[in-house]
């Protein structure tokens, strides 16, 4: 079809959510795991008919307390993860793309329930480091691939990431963490477990606080946030009834957005002017009265006031599992989100009202912000029948996301702040626009896995998706409309072959075919409604398809007692791509340029290993071939081409990744030396301008556990971090403020640098 340029903001996605297939289980947990083993590092995928491994909570507590889990997973294959702080925690710079997908084209869930595509000011869910602690977390499963039929994602095109928490333990307990380090940084970790209580037929739980608060590595500001965590399992018959709830509330300042030409001018520690305001008052009147800028301003965007994320979320759910006898198992999640947050930025281009006026203290500049309200509730059902040869399952998933979004200005006083960026902000003078949005999620899924002999299994199974958008003004341009994405088939081909009978122990062959559609978003700052433009929702309801990928990969394992290791290819075929080309500052708020580029190939080879060098000693590394091209030119409704892509690279995917990873574990005495090698990556559709160079960037951990049996050093553990050890400057995020068609001078405000060597002291106490 037709590539034709719209109006609007790119990103085109929807849930990940679990249903439940008949797919070989997922590694243990991480208290399952044997001692000594080779899985202490990674789980590749062992007897699974895609790409995918396995994280256990001992390597997430490796890294800096307090870090998102996306952290960790950057040393998986495929994998390319961004972010302006040591954590991996700030939302604004936090990115993932794997196999040249970015974050909205993959799929995420905590327990089962969808987590949506955790990109900023998300319109249906959060993001992993606000759903959770990530000392609460057990285990992650990743899938390179669009990922298994049970996920029942309406996202995942090109992966899927599974967090899962831990359980409480059998018996009664408790840990205290605290950290300290670079930035003022401190946090503070408690959890309780009940063990087991008799009393009430087994039941066990958790609850968990933390609370963690660090200054910006740069500029003024702060970085902070409050975690609450708590999760029971009650024994049900043959079966488990587990429930949880979960509530972050989150407040943190941002970075300003730079350009290559600002690092030039200004240096990379240049950041906004806070707790400067004499400066932000001086620059934001300069502009508005056609003055010269204060030094060292070149343009009025080089720096605001302040920039802050705020955000209260609340996620519960609960789960039975219940294996009604040895042939049906029966699953469903009822779960539940609430969120509440502001996007905030001291913006000069809309004064307080009154300013100029005589006599008047308002302020020649005014607080932005982007204001979110999401209430979704969901249901997951399904079933597994195990008859022996095949396994049987199937399920579904429905969800209604009322989701809100709005648009307002703040009033502020020229002598001094009158209000603090960290707070929920009210009482505007002015509302821009509002929009309520519906989203009506409905998916299902069967799955057949057949162990046709001993040495080979497969899979073979489709799922339904229809996902309806709808929306209504409340302020603004009016916007009215649903949009419909719906396939009634994707399927999906697998199958896994053991050689062991031919003589080749521990080896196996696999692959896949899956067929995967991407839902559009409901939002008024992104996808086909972000063009606040009733003709272009109308055209793109009658005229364009959402995204789709066909994803195929083939692969070999092999392991022994002190090695396994994974080599995959894969190709994939991925039609309707919609991407944003921004058009000004990202403070404009101004409609990014939605397009269809047509097809995107990309193709890949994934290669991974951890072999034990001794019982102390181990050894990891992984690379990435990734080539992602477009395979159309960007065209008009008179077929003239607008942007040239044809055969350009995508943008934010690196050819070439290598992750390695060498670790000691002796006697107490631990440690890790993690390296991790970028390639190349644009920010430019047509690759003229816009290249981020390569980085190498290594990460130290150093910590011993006191093994007493006794005494006040029991359970006692000192661990101790260095971020970026060898101080690399380097670009971190590229296309925080969206990417652009070409940037010959290097003036598009769309990059972010990463924080200097930074050191972190965690204290650790198990009872």
């Amino acid at each position: 079809m037709k590539r034709h340029l719209l109006l609007g903001a790119a990103a085109c996605c929807l849930f990940a959510a679990p249903a439940f297939a008949a797919e070989p289980a997922p590694a243990p947990a991480a208290d399952d795991v044997t001692a000594g083993a080779v899985e202490e590092i990674i789980v590749l995928g062992q007897g699974q008919s895609r790409q995918v491994q396995t994280l256990n909570n001992e390597q997430m507590q490796l890294e800096v307390a307090g870090s998102s889990p996306l952290k960790a997973i950057d040393k998986l294959p495929g994998v390319t993860v961004q972010s302006s702080d040591a954590f991996g925690a700030y939302e604004w710079s936090a990115r993932i793309s794997i196999r040249g997908f970015n974050q909205n084209q993959l799929g995420f869930t905590l327990d089962g329930v969808p987590l949506g595509d955790m990109s900023y000011g998300n319109h249906n869910g959060l993001h992993i480091s606000r759903a959770i602690s990530s000392e609460d977390i057990g285990r992650v499963e990743l899938a390179q691939g669009a990922g298994a039929l049970g996920v029942a994602s309406t996202s995942n095109l090109g992966g899927t990431l599974q967090f899962f928490s831990r359980d409480p333990s059998e018996t009664f307990g408790g840990q205290a963490n605290v950290t300290a380090g670079s930035a003022s940084m401190r946090r503070f970790y408690g959890r309780i477990d009940s063990g087991a209580i008799e009393g009430l037929g087994g039941l066990r739980a958790y609850a968990s606080f933390a609370d963690q608060n660090a200054d910006k590595w740069k500029g003024g500001g702060e970085q902070k946030q409050r975690q609450y965590d708590l999760k029971a399992v009650l024994p049900v018959g043959r079966g488990e009834l587990t429930g949880f709830y979960n509530h972050s509330e989150r407040r943190e300042q941002d970075y300003q957005d730079l350009s290559f030409a600002m690092i030039k001018r200004l240096g990379r520690d240049w950041d906004n002017t806070q707790p400067n305001w004499a400066l932000a008052i001086a620059a934001a009147q300069a502009y508005l009265t056609g003055q010269p800028l204060p030094a060292p301003f070149a343009t009025v965007d080089d720096a605001y006031y302040a920039g802050a994320g705020i955000r209260d979320d609340n996620l519960y759910g609960l789960t039975l599992d219940l294996p009604v006898n040895d042939v049906l198992t029966l699953n469903g999640t009822v779960y539940g989100h609430t969120n509440e947050g502001q996007g905030l930025w001291y913006t000069p281009y809309l004064p307080s009202p009154g300013y100029g006026t005589p006599g008047s203290t308002a302020a020649p500049l005014s607080i932005r912000t982007t204001e979110y309200d999401i209430d979704r509730k969901g249901f997951i059902g399904g079933f597994t029948v195990d008859l022996g040869a095949h396994v049987i399952g199937g399920g579904f998933w429905t969800e209604q996301n009322d989701f809100n979004q709005a648009r307002r200005f703040y009033a502020e006083t020229a002598a001094a702040p009158s209000r603090d960026p960290l707070d929920f902000q009210s009482n505007p003078f002015a509302t821009q626009w509002q929009y309520s949005f519906d989203t009506k999620t409905t998916t299902g899924h069967l799955e057949d896995t057949w162990s046709v002999t001993d040495a080979l299994k497969v899979n073979f199974g489709f799922k339904a998706i229809k996902v309806e958008n709808s929306v209504k003004t409340v302020v603004g341009a009016p916007l009215t409309g649903k949009i419909e994405s719906k396939d009634s088939f994707l399927p999906q081909l697998g199958f896994v072959y053991s050689l062991d009978a031919q003589g080749l122990a521990g080896v196996e062959v696999f692959g896949g075919y899956t067929e995967n559609m991407g839902a559009y978003v409901s939002a008024a700052t992104a996808g086909p409604f972000g063009s606040l433009s009733q003709t272009a929702v109308d055209y793109i309801s009658k005229t364009l398809n959402p995204e789709s990928s066909k994803t195929v990969e083939l692969g070999l394992r092999y392991h022994n007692e002190r090695f396994q290791g994974v080599a995959a290819f894969y190709n994939v075929a991925f039609d309707d791509r919609q991407l944003a080309a921004s058009t000004a500052a990202p403070i404009l708020g101004l409609p990014a340029i939605l397009s269809n580029v047509g097809s995107v190939a990309t193709k890949g080879l994934e290669l991974a290993g951890t072999f034990r060098l001794t019982d102390a000693w181990s050894l990891y590394g992984a690379y990435t071939y990734n080539d992602s091209t477009y395979e159309d030119d960007v065209v008009d409704g008179t077929g003239a081409v607008t942007v040239r892509t044809k055969d350009k690279t995508v943008v934010n995917t690196p050819k070439n990744i290598f992750k390695g990873e060498l670790s000691f574990d002796q006697d107490g005495f631990y440690g890790k030396l993690g390296v991790a090698y970028t390639g190349e990556r644009y920010y430019t559709y047509e690759n003229i301008g816009g290249l981020a160079p390569s980085t190498t960037v290594t990460d130290l951990t150093v910590g011993y556990k006191f093994l007493s049996e006794s005494g006040w050093t029991k359970g006692l553990e000192i661990q101790g971090n260095v971020s970026n050890l060898t101080d690399e400057d380097y670009i971190s995020t590229i296309g925080s403020g969206g990417f652009v068609n070409n940037d010959i001078n290097g003036t598009a405000q769309t990059v972010l640098t990463a924080p200097p060597r930074q050191f972190f002291v965690t204290v650790k106490k198990a009872f």
